[in-house]
């Protein structure tokens, strides 16, 4: 297997993100995540193109209430190692590394974040690891059983016909907050070229587009154990996202969750809502579930 380490030097000095990096062994792969602060843990899946950069305006907020902020980097992303064959990525593989991956952290108790691709494999974590979860947050997400949006088919069409993503114009286009060329540089530092690309070129195009498409039994399975949870959540859709519609989206998930009853709406946020109103997510947060401790 032929693997694209992004060099160190790729991440150094990058706009707000000055985080000491953690390194686990997965096989052949060296997978990273953040590891800030102490108390009851969250952890946080990232999505599609983005990594562990998207949380930062969330990070030092729920740091400084009191929790431990774990971030993975999904493999393919981030300083985590990027297999360039497309074809060995898929649903079952994300799962399988970010399992291994988290099963060398100590998580008891956590809350846990998900939004975009991160809502699949992390949601799918969670109800398997439920022993070890307190808490969810779904934000701009969906479990894809073969229904998308216009929205998600119009980037599908894209990724498709586009062999090398712009990852800084992606995030910008995603975003409703007008991104510094610092922040571009940041997103687009994990990908210097197109092999480095892979695990994203790829992503769009693991959604199950019908009933009996590859993954979307599983998906289905998680939506199932959602409907039985009984331990409490939040659901925050912001109201600017193509991708997953403002109150659609988050009704979905307001009809699986047992212990949710209405949805947050993060006002003036697109897609990457951490990126546009990370201080409003940590309020909704600590409004749901209270401070650690309290």
């Amino acid at each position: 297997m032929d693997i694209f380490r992004t060099p160190d030097e790729r991440f150094s000095n990058l706009s707000g993100y000055d985080y000491a990096p953690n390194y686990v062994e997965v096989g052949d792969l060296r997978l990273h995540h953040l590891d800030e602060g102490e108390g009851q843990p969250v952890l946080c899946f990232h999505g599609e193109p983005s990594w562990s950069y998207l949380y930062r305006h969330m990070l030092d907020d729920l740091v400084r209430a009191g929790h431990r902020v774990v971030c993975p980097d999904l493999v393919g992303f981030g300083r985590s190692d990027k297999p360039t064959d497309h074809a060995w990525y898929s649903y079952e593989r994300h799962v399988e590394t970010v399992t291994a991956h988290l099963d060398q952290i100590d998580l008891e108790d956590v809350t846990v974040v998900v939004q975009d691709w991160g809502g699949p494999i992390g949601l799918r974590w969670a109800v398997e690891h439920s022993d070890q979860v307190g808490r969810l947050v779904v934000m701009n997400t969906g479990l894809f059983s073969g229904r998308v949006s216009r929205g998600f088919q119009a980037w599908r069409d894209f990724v498709e016909r586009t062999p090398d993503l712009p990852i800084g114009r992606i995030l910008q286009g995603a975003t409703a907050t007008d991104l510094s060329p610092e922040v571009i540089a940041a997103y687009e530092a994990p990908f210097p070229n197109q092999a480095s690309k892979a695990g994203a070129q790829t992503f769009p195009l693991l959604v199950p587009m019908s009933a009996e498409d590859v993954g979307a039994a599983e998906m289905r399975a998680v939506g199932e154990a959602l409907s039985t949870w009984d331990k409490p959540a939040l659901v925050a859709f912001s109201d600017s996202d193509p991708v997953f519609p403002y109150p659609a989206s988050g009704e979905q998930f307001i009809a699986q969750l047992p212990t949710v009853s209405q949805q947050v709406c993060i006002e003036g946020a697109a897609h990457f809502l951490q990126e546009d109103r990370g201080p409003q997510i940590v309020e909704a947060m600590l409004l749901a579930f209270g401070s650690p401790g309290a």
